[in-house]
């Protein structure tokens, strides 16, 4: 470590003092002080000003009430809040039309039966039969593919990744 020894013709520090003797500089600590008390002055009546020259060319309009209980909703399409219960939900509904009894129009007679049954009562009476005349010329058949699920065959449309595995295999 360097010691660094006072000048001899330095007048604040006398050799073998270990202490200053001079004062703080007043009359430069007044200065900066009453500096500070003007910028700080003038920001305020700038601040001031400001606020007045807004006021007075962008009218807004009365102040917003905090007990303002309206809540605008944004224009669509709007994010779900939770997607999972609503799919949930609406899997549900869906599951509750196909596996009950309802009206679907009470004056025309029209009613709604679980699926189950419906497709016993389609082996029970049979389907309408095709008229099995050749196809005309230049037409061909097209047979439709069964359509693969990821999940299995019994899974189908947006609410067969809910339900539970059948399958060997892991839950991912």
């Amino acid at each position: 470590m360097e010691t660094k020894h006072p000048h001899p013709d330095d007048p604040g520090i006398e050799p073998g003092s270990g202490y200053e003797r001079r004062d703080v500089n007043i009359r430069a600590l007044l200065k900066l002080g009453f500096w500070m008390a003007m910028l700080l002055f003038i920001t305020l009546v700038g601040m001031r000003w400001t606020f007045g020259y807004f006021e007075r060319t962008s009218p807004l309009g009365p102040p917003a009430s905090p007990f303002v209980t309206t809540r605008e909703l944004p224009p669509s399409p709007r994010l779900q809040a939770t997607p999972r219960v609503e799919l949930k939900d609406y899997c549900e509904a869906q599951q509750r039309e196909v596996m009950t009894y309802g009206w679907i129009d009470r004056r025309l007679g029209v009613v709604r039966i679980p699926i189950d049954r419906a497709m016993d009562l389609a082996l029970e009476r049979g389907l309408p039969a095709r008229s099995s005349a050749q196809p005309a010329a230049g037409a061909s058949i097209v047979t439709p593919e069964a359509a693969s699920v990821p999940g299995g065959a019994d899974l189908e449309g947006q609410c067969g990744y809910l339900a539970p595995e059948t399958s060997g295999r892991p839950e991912k």
